[in-house]
């Protein structure tokens, strides 16, 4: 199967990516934008919210990650170049 491109550059993410909003047991949650320590682009979301069952409040954790298909093969930022003395 094929690999699938990613249509954006690291930059337009950094400059464009906003916050996503779900909701999880009818609670609205934001979901951050992130660049993942493996290269990939996306969304992240980690927390905590109490979810009802049969009349008794559990607390749930989430751990969410949303990847833009294809970020991880991006090329990664020019190297800054060292300061000139």
């Amino acid at each position: 199967m094929a690999k699938t491109n990613c249509p954006i550059t690291r930059q337009e993410f950094r400059d464009g990516a906003k916050a996503v909003s779900i909701t999880i047991a009818g609670i609205p949650q934001l979901v951050s934008p992130k660049e993942f320590s493996t290269g990939s682009l996306g969304w992240y979301l980690n927390g905590k919210i109490p979810i009802e069952i049969n009349g008794v409040s559990v607390q749930v954790q989430i751990g969410l990650n949303l990847t833009i298909v294809g970020s991880k093969e991006l090329p990664k930022d020019a190297a800054t170049p060292a300061a000139v003395e």
